[in-house]
């Protein structure tokens, strides 16, 4: 299995996709600190928000297999500098939460484009509260990194 980093702006949806992924109640909590769980990590906003916090992002993505840069599909700020992705020696994956609350098509294309040019290789459009393409992100997340093989352990 995978285990993921997530990273993203407060409120874009980490620790709700976390709280999905883990099949635990969808419950509203500020992350204060970095979470780990074994198959990912959950980074507050903040991180990514301020730059002084960027060294604790690279030391921690060490722990991880993948990196997620996450961002809300209502989001239309840039939210990582483009080419932020090439900071990790990494898969970096960009993941759209909240898929289920847009309004206009454009508004994710925006968001697709801006994951991309941040170094996304790979996008998963999800909604944690709507179990929208959470199965797609889980079969990526079990795929084994060198056999191709799944494992159970998520969901």
């Amino acid at each position: 299995m995978k285990r993921i980093i997530l990273m993203g702006a407060i409120g874009c949806g980490k620790t709700t996709l976390c709280q999905a992924l883990l099949g635990k109640t969808l419950v509203y909590n500020k992350t204060q600190a970095i979470e780990f769980h074994p198959e990912m990590i959950d980074t507050p906003g903040e991180f990514i928000l301020h730059r002084q916090y960027y060294q604790a992002l690279s030391v921690t993505a060490a722990e991880a297999d993948v990196i997620g840069l996450v961002q809300s599909a209502l989001d239309q700020e840039q939210i990582f500098s483009p080419g932020f992705g090439r900071v990790f020696p990494k898969k970096v994956i960009g993941i759209i939460t909240k898929v289920d609350l847009v309004k206009e098509s454009r508004a994710l294309t925006q968001v697709r484009n801006q994951l991309v040019l941040a170094g996304a290789t790979q996008l998963f459009e999800v909604s944690a509260v709507e179990n929208i393409g959470l199965e797609a992100f889980i079969h990526y997340l079990r795929k084994d990194l060198k056999k191709g093989e799944e494992n159970e352990d998520l969901y």
